[in-house]
Protein backbone atom coordinates (compact mmCIF):
# COMPACT_ATOMS: atom_id res chain seq x y z
CA UNK A 1 0.00 0.00 0.00
CA UNK A 2 2.79 2.40 0.82
CA UNK A 3 5.21 1.73 -2.05
CA UNK A 4 4.86 2.49 -5.72
CA UNK A 5 3.93 -1.05 -6.58
CA UNK A 6 1.64 -2.45 -9.22
CA UNK A 7 -0.56 -5.49 -8.83
CA UNK A 8 -2.96 -7.30 -11.12
CA UNK A 9 -6.59 -7.79 -10.23
CA UNK A 10 -6.52 -11.47 -9.36
CA UNK A 11 -10.20 -12.21 -8.75
CA UNK A 12 -12.09 -13.73 -11.62
CA UNK A 13 -13.97 -11.18 -13.64
CA UNK A 14 -16.86 -13.61 -13.98
CA UNK A 15 -17.91 -13.80 -10.34
CA UNK A 16 -19.98 -10.61 -10.53
CA UNK A 17 -21.13 -11.14 -14.09
CA UNK A 18 -24.81 -10.79 -13.28
CA UNK A 19 -24.68 -8.26 -10.45
CA UNK A 20 -24.45 -5.12 -12.60
CA UNK A 21 -27.20 -3.74 -14.77
CA UNK A 22 -26.50 -1.31 -17.57
CA UNK A 23 -29.30 1.21 -18.04
CA UNK A 24 -29.83 3.36 -21.12
CA UNK A 25 -30.89 6.98 -21.64
CA UNK A 26 -30.36 7.43 -17.91
CA UNK A 27 -31.07 10.71 -16.09
CA UNK A 28 -28.10 12.16 -14.22
CA UNK A 29 -30.15 14.82 -12.38
CA UNK A 30 -29.68 13.03 -9.04
CA UNK A 31 -26.00 12.33 -9.70
CA UNK A 32 -24.71 15.91 -9.94
CA UNK A 33 -24.97 18.49 -7.17
CA UNK A 34 -26.07 21.21 -9.60
CA UNK A 35 -29.19 19.06 -10.22
CA UNK A 36 -28.81 19.60 -13.96
CA UNK A 37 -31.06 17.45 -16.10
CA UNK A 38 -28.76 15.60 -18.50
CA UNK A 39 -28.92 12.09 -19.87
CA UNK A 40 -26.27 9.39 -20.05
CA UNK A 41 -26.27 7.24 -23.15
CA UNK A 42 -25.82 4.33 -20.75
CA UNK A 43 -25.13 4.01 -17.02
CA UNK A 44 -23.81 1.38 -14.65
CA UNK A 45 -22.98 1.40 -10.94
CA UNK A 46 -19.97 -0.54 -9.63
CA UNK A 47 -19.57 -1.49 -5.98
CA UNK A 48 -16.09 -3.03 -5.85
CA UNK A 49 -12.84 -3.22 -7.80
CA UNK A 50 -13.77 -6.55 -9.37
CA UNK A 51 -16.90 -5.06 -10.91
CA UNK A 52 -14.96 -1.98 -11.98
CA UNK A 53 -12.29 -4.09 -13.70
CA UNK A 54 -14.96 -6.17 -15.42
CA UNK A 55 -16.81 -3.16 -16.81
CA UNK A 56 -13.60 -1.46 -17.96
CA UNK A 57 -12.42 -4.62 -19.71
CA UNK A 58 -15.72 -5.45 -21.39
CA UNK A 59 -16.27 -1.88 -22.62
CA UNK A 60 -12.69 -0.84 -23.35
CA UNK A 61 -13.50 0.09 -26.94
CA UNK A 62 -16.38 2.37 -25.97
CA UNK A 63 -16.47 5.95 -24.74
CA UNK A 64 -16.38 5.91 -20.94
CA UNK A 65 -17.19 8.58 -18.36
CA UNK A 66 -16.15 8.02 -14.75
CA UNK A 67 -18.56 9.52 -12.20
CA UNK A 68 -17.91 10.02 -8.50
CA UNK A 69 -19.88 12.27 -6.17
CA UNK A 70 -20.86 14.64 -8.98
CA UNK A 71 -19.94 17.64 -6.85
CA UNK A 72 -17.27 19.24 -8.99
CA UNK A 73 -18.76 19.25 -12.46
CA UNK A 74 -21.18 21.24 -14.57
CA UNK A 75 -23.05 19.20 -17.17
CA UNK A 76 -23.70 21.35 -20.22
CA UNK A 77 -24.82 18.49 -22.45
CA UNK A 78 -25.91 14.86 -22.45
CA UNK A 79 -23.12 12.32 -21.96
CA UNK A 80 -22.65 10.25 -25.12
CA UNK A 81 -20.81 7.49 -23.26
CA UNK A 82 -21.13 4.69 -20.75
CA UNK A 83 -21.19 6.45 -17.39
CA UNK A 84 -19.54 4.33 -14.70
CA UNK A 85 -20.70 5.39 -11.24
CA UNK A 86 -17.92 4.48 -8.79
CA UNK A 87 -19.70 3.54 -5.55
CA UNK A 88 -16.95 1.69 -3.67
CA UNK A 89 -17.76 1.79 0.05
CA UNK A 90 -15.61 1.06 3.09
CA UNK A 91 -13.12 2.59 5.50
CA UNK A 92 -10.36 0.85 7.40
CA UNK A 93 -7.58 1.51 9.89
CA UNK A 94 -4.51 0.09 8.15
CA UNK A 95 -2.02 0.60 10.96
CA UNK A 96 -1.29 2.88 13.88
CA UNK A 97 1.36 3.78 16.42
CA UNK A 98 1.30 5.85 19.58
CA UNK A 99 0.93 9.15 17.70
CA UNK A 100 -0.54 8.47 14.26
CA UNK A 101 -3.11 6.33 12.47
CA UNK A 102 -3.23 5.41 8.78
CA UNK A 103 -6.85 5.38 7.60
CA UNK A 104 -8.06 4.16 4.22
CA UNK A 105 -11.28 5.42 2.69
CA UNK A 106 -12.73 3.83 -0.42
CA UNK A 107 -13.66 6.02 -3.37
CA UNK A 108 -17.44 5.95 -2.92
CA UNK A 109 -17.43 7.10 0.70
CA UNK A 110 -19.04 10.50 1.21
CA UNK A 111 -16.23 12.89 2.16
CA UNK A 112 -18.01 14.73 4.98
CA UNK A 113 -19.21 11.47 6.54
CA UNK A 114 -15.63 10.18 6.32
CA UNK A 115 -14.40 13.29 8.14
CA UNK A 116 -17.01 12.85 10.89
CA UNK A 117 -16.16 9.14 11.27
CA UNK A 118 -12.54 10.05 11.93
CA UNK A 119 -13.49 12.80 14.34
CA UNK A 120 -15.62 10.35 16.34
CA UNK A 121 -12.40 8.42 16.97
CA UNK A 122 -10.44 11.61 17.69
CA UNK A 123 -8.31 11.31 14.55
CA UNK A 124 -7.13 14.77 13.49
CA UNK A 125 -5.90 16.50 10.37
CA UNK A 126 -8.92 16.82 8.07
CA UNK A 127 -11.38 18.64 10.35
CA UNK A 128 -10.91 21.96 8.52
CA UNK A 129 -12.32 20.31 5.40
CA UNK A 130 -15.64 19.37 7.00
CA UNK A 131 -18.78 19.68 4.86
CA UNK A 132 -16.95 19.85 1.51
CA UNK A 133 -19.29 18.08 -0.94
CA UNK A 134 -18.21 15.01 -2.87
CA UNK A 135 -16.65 11.61 -2.28
CA UNK A 136 -13.29 10.43 -0.96
CA UNK A 137 -12.14 9.17 -4.36
CA UNK A 138 -12.26 12.56 -6.03
CA UNK A 139 -10.45 14.47 -3.27
CA UNK A 140 -6.91 13.89 -4.64
CA UNK A 141 -7.92 14.86 -8.19
CA UNK A 142 -8.80 18.39 -7.14
CA UNK A 143 -6.52 18.53 -4.08
CA UNK A 144 -9.56 19.84 -2.27
CA UNK A 145 -9.01 22.30 0.53
CA UNK A 146 -10.64 24.77 2.88
CA UNK A 147 -9.77 26.98 5.83
CA UNK A 148 -6.02 26.49 5.62
CA UNK A 149 -5.96 22.74 4.93
CA UNK A 150 -5.60 20.68 1.74
CA UNK A 151 -5.68 16.98 0.93
CA UNK A 152 -1.94 17.01 0.26
CA UNK A 153 -1.30 17.84 3.94
CA UNK A 154 -2.50 14.43 5.21
CA UNK A 155 -2.75 12.10 2.20
CA UNK A 156 -0.15 9.35 2.15
CA UNK A 157 -1.15 7.61 -1.05
CA UNK A 158 -4.04 6.60 -3.25
CA UNK A 159 -4.77 3.49 -5.27
CA UNK A 160 -6.04 3.88 -8.81
CA UNK A 161 -7.09 1.44 -11.49
CA UNK A 162 -5.58 1.87 -14.94
CA UNK A 163 -8.56 2.19 -17.29
CA UNK A 164 -6.85 0.36 -20.16
CA UNK A 165 -5.13 -2.47 -18.31
CA UNK A 166 -7.25 -2.76 -15.14
CA UNK A 167 -4.06 -2.80 -13.06
CA UNK A 168 -4.17 -1.12 -9.66
CA UNK A 169 -1.32 1.33 -9.12
CA UNK A 170 -0.35 3.14 -5.93
CA UNK A 171 0.43 6.84 -6.23
CA UNK A 172 2.38 8.35 -3.36
CA UNK A 173 1.72 11.91 -2.22
CA UNK A 174 4.74 13.17 -4.18
CA UNK A 175 3.70 11.28 -7.30
CA UNK A 176 0.31 13.02 -7.26
CA UNK A 177 2.11 16.31 -8.06
CA UNK A 178 -0.28 18.38 -5.98
CA UNK A 179 -0.76 22.09 -6.58
CA UNK A 180 -3.51 24.59 -5.85
CA UNK A 181 -6.60 22.60 -6.89
CA UNK A 182 -4.29 20.60 -9.13
CA UNK A 183 -2.87 17.09 -9.34
CA UNK A 184 -1.44 14.63 -11.83
CA UNK A 185 -5.00 13.36 -12.36
CA UNK A 186 -6.01 16.70 -13.89
CA UNK A 187 -2.94 16.84 -16.10
CA UNK A 188 -0.70 14.10 -17.53
CA UNK A 189 -2.72 11.24 -16.00
CA UNK A 190 -6.11 12.72 -16.89
CA UNK A 191 -8.69 10.12 -17.99
CA UNK A 192 -6.19 7.29 -17.47
CA UNK A 193 -7.09 6.11 -13.96
CA UNK A 194 -10.01 5.56 -11.62
CA UNK A 195 -9.09 6.25 -8.00
CA UNK A 196 -10.38 3.39 -5.87
CA UNK A 197 -9.14 4.31 -2.36
CA UNK A 198 -7.16 6.96 -0.48
CA UNK A 199 -4.94 6.63 2.60
CA UNK A 200 -4.51 9.43 5.16
CA UNK A 201 -2.03 9.77 8.01
CA UNK A 202 -3.91 11.39 10.89
CA UNK A 203 -2.98 12.38 14.41
CA UNK A 204 -4.18 10.50 17.50
CA UNK A 205 -2.93 13.08 19.98
CA UNK A 206 -1.07 16.38 20.00
CA UNK A 207 -3.38 17.53 17.23
CA UNK A 208 -2.31 20.53 15.18
CA UNK A 209 -5.18 22.96 15.69
CA UNK A 210 -5.54 25.33 12.73
CA UNK A 211 -7.91 28.24 13.40
CA UNK A 212 -6.05 31.08 11.73
CA UNK A 213 -7.86 31.00 8.40
CA UNK A 214 -11.14 32.72 7.65
CA UNK A 215 -13.70 33.20 10.39
CA UNK A 216 -12.89 30.13 12.53
CA UNK A 217 -11.50 32.12 15.47
CA UNK A 218 -14.54 34.38 15.43
CA UNK A 219 -16.95 31.44 15.37
CA UNK A 220 -15.13 29.80 18.30
CA UNK A 221 -15.20 33.08 20.23
CA UNK A 222 -19.00 33.19 19.87
CA UNK A 223 -19.12 30.02 21.95
CA UNK A 224 -16.38 31.12 24.39
CA UNK A 225 -14.05 28.36 23.24
CA UNK A 226 -10.48 29.38 24.02
CA UNK A 227 -8.76 26.00 23.66
CA UNK A 228 -10.56 24.27 20.80
CA UNK A 229 -10.48 20.56 20.06
CA UNK A 230 -10.51 19.17 16.53
CA UNK A 231 -14.24 18.57 17.02
CA UNK A 232 -14.68 22.25 17.91
CA UNK A 233 -12.83 23.29 14.75
CA UNK A 234 -15.03 21.01 12.65
CA UNK A 235 -18.19 22.40 14.25
CA UNK A 236 -17.00 25.95 13.58
CA UNK A 237 -16.23 25.17 9.93
CA UNK A 238 -19.64 23.50 9.51
CA UNK A 239 -21.40 26.52 11.01
CA UNK A 240 -19.49 28.95 8.78
CA UNK A 241 -20.10 26.91 5.64
CA UNK A 242 -23.81 26.53 6.42
CA UNK A 243 -24.11 30.28 6.94
CA UNK A 244 -22.58 31.02 3.53
CA UNK A 245 -23.07 28.01 1.28
CA UNK A 246 -26.36 26.52 0.12
CA UNK A 247 -27.09 22.84 0.71
CA UNK A 248 -26.99 21.13 -2.73
CA UNK A 249 -30.00 19.06 -1.68
CA UNK A 250 -32.00 22.27 -1.40
CA UNK A 251 -30.37 24.51 -4.03
CA UNK A 252 -28.26 23.09 -6.85
CA UNK A 253 -24.60 24.14 -6.68
CA UNK A 254 -21.07 22.75 -6.62
CA UNK A 255 -19.57 24.88 -3.86
CA UNK A 256 -16.92 27.32 -5.02
CA UNK A 257 -17.20 27.65 -8.79
CA UNK A 258 -13.98 29.65 -9.29
CA UNK A 259 -10.40 29.37 -8.10
CA UNK A 260 -8.86 32.28 -6.23
CA UNK A 261 -6.53 33.77 -8.86
CA UNK A 262 -2.80 33.82 -8.20
CA UNK A 263 -1.27 36.68 -10.17
CA UNK A 264 2.18 38.28 -10.57
CA UNK A 265 2.80 40.98 -7.98
CA UNK A 266 2.94 43.62 -10.72
CA UNK A 267 -0.57 42.70 -11.91
CA UNK A 268 -1.90 42.92 -8.37
CA UNK A 269 -0.17 46.26 -7.69
CA UNK A 270 -1.67 47.77 -10.84
CA UNK A 271 -5.17 46.67 -9.83
CA UNK A 272 -4.62 47.62 -6.18
CA UNK A 273 -3.61 51.16 -7.15
CA UNK A 274 -7.04 51.59 -8.70
CA UNK A 275 -8.92 49.57 -6.07
CA UNK A 276 -7.08 50.12 -2.75
CA UNK A 277 -9.55 48.01 -0.74
CA UNK A 278 -8.64 44.86 -2.69
CA UNK A 279 -7.57 42.14 -0.22
CA UNK A 280 -4.68 39.80 -0.99
CA UNK A 281 -2.44 37.05 0.34
CA UNK A 282 1.24 36.88 -0.52
CA UNK A 283 2.29 33.66 -2.29
CA UNK A 284 6.07 33.35 -2.47
CA UNK A 285 8.17 36.34 -3.47
CA UNK A 286 6.56 37.39 -6.72
CA UNK A 287 2.94 36.24 -6.64
CA UNK A 288 -0.23 37.31 -4.89
CA UNK A 289 -3.53 35.47 -4.33
CA UNK A 290 -6.67 37.59 -4.64
CA UNK A 291 -10.05 36.37 -3.28
CA UNK A 292 -12.23 35.69 -6.31
CA UNK A 293 -15.36 36.11 -4.19
CA UNK A 294 -14.37 39.71 -3.40
CA UNK A 295 -13.77 40.47 -7.09
CA UNK A 296 -17.13 38.99 -8.09
CA UNK A 297 -19.03 40.75 -5.32
CA UNK A 298 -17.41 44.13 -6.05
CA UNK A 299 -18.28 43.68 -9.73
CA UNK A 300 -21.95 43.52 -8.74
CA UNK A 301 -22.73 39.85 -9.37
CA UNK A 302 -23.47 38.69 -5.82
CA UNK A 303 -27.12 37.65 -5.60
CA UNK A 304 -27.71 38.39 -9.28
CA UNK A 305 -30.11 36.05 -11.05
CA UNK A 306 -30.43 35.22 -14.74
CA UNK A 307 -33.58 33.14 -15.04
CA UNK A 308 -32.99 30.01 -12.99
CA UNK A 309 -29.19 30.45 -13.07
CA UNK A 310 -27.49 32.86 -10.73
CA UNK A 311 -24.94 33.84 -8.12
CA UNK A 312 -25.70 32.96 -4.51
CA UNK A 313 -26.96 35.77 -2.29
CA UNK A 314 -24.52 35.00 0.55
CA UNK A 315 -21.38 33.86 -1.28
CA UNK A 316 -20.34 35.28 -4.64
CA UNK A 317 -18.06 32.31 -5.40
CA UNK A 318 -21.06 30.01 -5.63
CA UNK A 319 -23.17 29.71 -8.78
CA UNK A 320 -26.58 28.16 -8.26
CA UNK A 321 -29.43 26.45 -10.06
CA UNK A 322 -32.71 27.89 -8.75
CA UNK A 323 -34.74 25.12 -10.32
CA UNK A 324 -34.59 24.33 -13.99
CA UNK A 325 -31.42 26.03 -15.23
CA UNK A 326 -29.47 24.22 -17.90
CA UNK A 327 -25.75 23.69 -17.59
CA UNK A 328 -25.22 26.01 -20.54
CA UNK A 329 -27.13 28.79 -18.78
CA UNK A 330 -24.95 28.46 -15.68
CA UNK A 331 -21.85 28.37 -17.89
CA UNK A 332 -23.00 31.59 -19.58
CA UNK A 333 -23.22 33.29 -16.18
CA UNK A 334 -19.69 32.14 -15.34
CA UNK A 335 -18.36 33.49 -18.64
CA UNK A 336 -20.03 36.86 -18.05
CA UNK A 337 -18.37 37.03 -14.64
CA UNK A 338 -14.95 36.13 -16.04
CA UNK A 339 -15.27 38.73 -18.81
CA UNK A 340 -16.27 41.49 -16.38
CA UNK A 341 -13.51 40.69 -13.87
CA UNK A 342 -10.86 40.70 -16.58
CA UNK A 343 -12.10 44.01 -18.01
CA UNK A 344 -12.46 45.71 -14.63
CA UNK A 345 -9.41 44.43 -12.74
CA UNK A 346 -7.12 42.98 -15.41
CA UNK A 347 -7.27 39.66 -13.53
CA UNK A 348 -8.34 36.37 -15.10
CA UNK A 349 -10.28 33.95 -12.92
CA UNK A 350 -10.56 30.26 -13.76
CA UNK A 351 -13.34 27.79 -13.07
CA UNK A 352 -12.58 25.29 -10.33
CA UNK A 353 -15.49 23.16 -11.52
CA UNK A 354 -15.00 20.77 -14.46
CA UNK A 355 -17.10 21.83 -17.44
CA UNK A 356 -18.53 18.79 -19.23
Amino acid sequence: MFGNKTCKISKTLQENKNSMQIEHNFSLKNYNTFSIEAKAKSFVEVGNTTELAQILKEHQNEKLFILGGGSNMLLTQDIDALVIYVNLKGKNILKEDADFVWVQGNAGENWHEFVLWNLEQNFGGIENMSLIPGNVGTTPIQNIGAYGAEIKDTMVSCEAMNIKTQEIVTFTNAECKFGYRESIFKNEAKNQYVITSVVFKLTKKNHKINTSYGAIDGELAKHNIANPTIQDVSNAVIAIRKSKLPDPKELGNSGSFFKNPIVPKAVYEKAHAQFPDMPHYTVGENEVKVPAGWLIEQAGFKGKRFGDAGVHTLQALVLVNYGNATGQEILNVSKAIQKTILEKYGIAIEAEVNII
